[in-house]
């Protein structure tokens, strides 16, 4: 059978239109996030710039659904359940109780986490590499041991030292046995605060004056969110106080040798983004995030009583805040 010119136009319109239909597709991506604080933050951008490099572009191809629990863990669980429902693409899931939320309901969308610590003693992969699994991602595991022995030698005349976090986070349980095993180690002593929720952070914080004489801050999330109630107690009582992320030190700890969460959740975008083009999942390597960093602030060290030592301070190559609180810009970093 012949078809006219006009025929043979119309139909090669409707190919093109299709075309043009399943090409205009909007990918959905569900992005969790255990609370907000600013390490975490970074670690979305990240993960949206990576994906952006590689043409999976918001508002072009990709539609964000980006969800947070609010620090509450029974909020993981509904967050999962909904991504589930939904029928999203992929989920990112930032920090170990969303991970845990959404490998435990979803068998079958792909899952990105990042900013978690131990992603294998959690259960939410089986091995690192390639899992053989719906779930890949990036571990944000801390050298916490090297941290510690960094800030006892920045500050050689504290002895007592105290941390505040939330038990039920399962990334804090490993870091705090790492602490305390090496502050004791060291001949120092070791006091613990717990809290449920940002809101007790204060009054964990001044439960621990008089009974340390400094605090290691590390991995908790309900903590971090909360970090200018901390700042304000360790100043009013000269308690010198330091971090494990970096972010934190514009906030009000004196130093943090730590990761650019920017670049975990860019390098678990690079990962998505394999999959979004067609890998399997399971073979894209689950690995660990790299490139760590000194921050220190002085300013902060004046307001907590803390002189530290000029070699320590020289170590300090990364970025470095002087008394009056400017950024003394090293190696070209910007502000």
């Amino acid at each position: 059978m012949k078809l006219s010119l006009s025929s043979v136009f119309m139909v090669a319109m409707t190919i093109l239109l299709a075309v043009g239909v399943a090409e205009a597709k909007m990918i959905k991506i569900g992005e969790a996030q255990i609370v907000s604080h600013p390490a975490l933050d970074k670690d979305a951008e990240g993960f949206k710039a990576a994906l952006a490099e590689e043409g999976f572009i918001q508002g072009k191809n990709v539609k964000y659904d980006r969800q947070n629990a609010q620090g509450e863990q029974p909020n993981c669980a509904i967050i999962a359940r909904k991504f589930e429902d939904d029928r999203v693409d992929l989920i990112h899931a930032i920090s170990t109780p969303t991970a845990q939320a959404h490998v435990k309901i979803s068998k079958n969308i792909p899952i990105v986490y990042s900013s978690v610590t131990d992603p294998v003693a959690t259960e939410i992969v089986p091995k690192e590499g390639a899992t053989g699994t719906n779930v890949t991602g990036v571990s944000d595991r801390w050298p916490v041991d090297m941290q510690q022995k960094m800030y006892m030698e920045m500050a050689p005349a504290a002895k007592r030292w105290g941390t505040i976090y939330n038990p039920g986070d399962a990334n804090v349980a490993v870091h705090i046995k790492i602490i305390k095993e090496t502050i004791l180690k060291l001949g120092g002593t070791f006091v613990e605060a717990h809290v449920a929720n940002s809101s007790e952070i204060m009054q964990a914080a001044q439960s621990l004056v008089g009974r340390v004489d400094a605090i290691h801050i590390t991995s908790d999330n309900t903590v971090v969110s909360g970090y200018e109630s901390l700042t304000k107690v360790c100043n009013q009582n000269k308690i010198p106080l330091f971090a494990g992320d970096r972010d934190s030190v514009p906030r009000g700890a004196i130093a943090a040798y730590a990761l650019d969460y920017f670049q975990v959740g860019y390098t678990a975008g690079k990962k998505a983004a394999r999959i979004l083009k067609g890998e399997d999942p399971g073979k894209v390597p689950a690995g660990r995030a790299e490139g760590y960093s000194l921050w220190v602030n002085l300013k902060h060290a004046k307001e907590q009583g803390l002189t530290l030592p000029t070699a320590l301070i020289e170590k300090a190559t990364d970025r470095l805040w002087d008394e009056n609180g400017k950024l003394i810009k090293i190696k070209g970093l910007d502000e």
